[in-house]
């Protein structure tokens, strides 16, 4: 296992758990096994959305995913002062205000790596590096 803390964007786990690109899902299976991750509240109401809206799966496998997620990974519960380094890091940055909380609550886990597939590859912010595994 890497000893890089890695702070999971929602398409991570999207591709995880989606058959659509299985060279990406791979991709996305390795990184959770490989470092010690971190997901967010955030992420996991995104990802919750994405499950059923776009992908429609059932409720009961959405469940088993989230409880999968959260034996893999610590949870960070996202805070009024999250919601306010997000608002520094939108106007510093110019990313979206969720990609900015995505990317504050990164900075908040004091994570290496932000994997994120929509954010600027190899971009530094502080001490954490956003790393687009899939290209």
């Amino acid at each position: 296992m890497s000893d890089d803390v890695a702070f999971l964007d929602t398409n991570v786990l999207i591709y995880a758990y989606s058959e659509d690109d299985l060279r990406k899902q791979n991709i996305a299976v390795n990184a959770i096994d490989t470092h010690k991750c971190i997901v967010s509240t955030h992420i996991l109401n995104e990802f919750c959305n994405v499950c059923i809206k776009k992908l429609h799966y059932p409720i009961d496998q959405i469940l088993e995913s989230i409880n999968e997620i959260l034996h893999a990974c610590a949870l960070f519960m996202v805070n009024e002062n999250t919601i306010k380094e997000a608002l520094v890091i939108q106007d510093r940055y110019k990313y979206s205000y969720y990609d900015s909380l995505v990317i504050a609550s990164a900075l908040k886990c004091e994570c290496t790596l932000l994997l994120s597939e929509d954010l600027q590859d190899s971009q530094k912010i502080n001490n954490t590096t956003i790393k687009n595994i899939f290209i």
